[in-house]
């Protein structure tokens, strides 16, 4: 039966996950299949396994072990994107679109400790990233009301499209502006909310698996307000910027954007290295409207970067600054709107949308067709100021959704990029690219 091999694989497992809980790894005979209910994973039954003071179960969200009393909960889970994609590239000189028809996107292993519903501890693994593996690596205390705070590696609070997770993002990849946000660093927040309202601050230095010493030293804040917030209706604004002080000396600092396909070969627009810069300043603005299943969404962020020198010999500088930005639209065919979380487990993604919910009755292996998702959306980045040419770049992205599971999601995107001028380093005046890119993403 497959409930009893679920479980007797399970029992391998139960004396490794227990210890942390300070739980009795349990007998073959304490093991029982949980039936068809709503944390069951498609294809085969979910399983729970009692144990002496706690529970250990199998579900959509990995593999969990708790205590009764829930002081102490301990989960393992992951995710795994697959791309696979065809792209075309005019002028053809500039040689291949793509460096890979089919990819690893995104292999996270991820491990969850929560105390007392008061400290959180997280910890992400990202096997296909061989640059920046180390992603989440979080310690947080949110035992006070209303306040969070966290140090570690973490996203700054800049950008409701940085700050949604990559598994729910409404298209394979983010926007053109996500070149302008900061990602992730080593740092610390303090957060507070309300029922409709978040402020969140916090410093950083560069990112957990380089120096976190190098890339100089950042403020960054982001407040939002949602003034419409109910069962069917959905008004969100938000504001978020950073500052980070360069050292001229060591820093290398530059900005580009490829295509919305992550195996796009190479970036239409680039600032190039902008010698001797000082500083960069960062500004978002961000807005959601959702009613019912239809949800608009866009962002406008200005990139100023000080002290620029425009050549190797050049005694005079200045600043530069650049500009971006998207709207997107989407419709749920046959599916309620995202959920808002104001407030997260840990970290500074505050008032994101989550990803699409799926009733039970939808699910594939209930018997039912999934629910799917349309989207469009627009963006551009001007990277044009004095003497950088790094180009400008418009991307068009439609794109189809389908949940077949409430673990599984299925991604195709279309994505026309035009940049004109392109990056002066190409030296192709105007770029053109059209890809076709899909996704199969599993999250337990």
């Amino acid at each position: 039966m497959p409930g009893r091999s679920l479980a007797s694989t399970m029992l391998l497992v139960a004396t490794v996950l227990c210890a942390p809980c300070g739980l009795a790894a349990p007998s073959l005979a304490q093991s029982q299949p949980s039936g068809p209910g709503d944390g069951a994973l498609p294809f085969f039954a979910a399983a729970s396994v009692p144990l002496d003071g706690g529970t250990l179960s199998l579900d959509t969200k990995g593999i969990t072990v708790k205590r009764d009393d829930d002081a102490i909960k301990f989960r393992i889970g992951g995710r795994v994107q697959i791309d696979a994609g065809s792209a075309s590239l005019s002028p053809r000189s500039l040689g291949p679109a793509l460096t890979d028809d089919v990819a690893l996107r995104r292999s996270y292993f991820e491990t969850y400790l929560t105390l007392h519903d008061a400290v959180e501890v997280a910890f992400q693994y990202d096997f296909a990233n061989a640059a920046q593996p180390i992603q989440d690596a979080v310690l947080a205390y949110r035992g006070l009301p209303q306040v969070i705070a966290s140090v570690g590696n973490f996203k700054e609070p800049v950008g409701q499209d940085q700050l949604r997770s990559n598994d729910t993002t409404t298209f394979v990849e983010r926007a053109l502006t996500n070149a302008f946000y900061p990602g992730r660093n080593f740092g610390g927040v303090v957060a507070s909310y309300g029922d409709r309202w978040t402020a969140a601050a916090g410093v950083f230095g560069n990112n957990a698996n380089g120096g976190i010493g190098d890339n100089g030293i950042a403020g960054a804040a982001r407040f939002t307000y949602a003034p419409l917030l109910d069962r069917d209706q959905l008004l969100h604004v938000g504001v978020g910027g950073s500052y980070r002080a360069l050292d001229p000396n060591l820093t290398a600092f530059t900005i580009s954007s490829r295509p919305e396909d992550n195996e796009a070969a190479r970036p239409l627009v680039s600032t190039g290295t902008l010698r001797g810069a000082r500083d960069v300043g960062r500004v978002d603005v961000e807005a959601i409207y959702q009613f019912a299943s239809y949800r608009i969404t866009g962002e406008y962020a200005v990139a100023a970067v000080g002290g620029v020198a425009p050549s190797a010999t050049a005694a005079q500088r200045g600043d530069r600054v650049f500009q971006s930005g998207y709207v997107e639209a989407a419709w749920v065919v046959n599916g309620t709107g995202r959920p808002y979380r104001v407030a997260p487990k840990y970290g500074a993604d505050f008032a994101v949308l989550g990803g699409v919910e799926i009733d039970d009755a939808q699910r594939i292996s209930r018997g039912g067709f999934g629910v799917f998702e349309v989207a469009a959306r627009y963006s551009a980045i001007d990277l044009q100021d004095g003497a950088t040419l790094g180009g400008r770049q418009a991307d068009v992205t439609a794109g189809l959704n389908w949940y077949p599971d409430r673990n599984i999601r299925l991604m195709a995107d279309y994505i026309h990029a035009t940049a004109d001028p392109a990056a002066a380093t190409l030296k192709a005046g105007r770029v053109d690219s059209d890809a076709v890119v899909g996704r199969l993403q599993i999250k337990w």
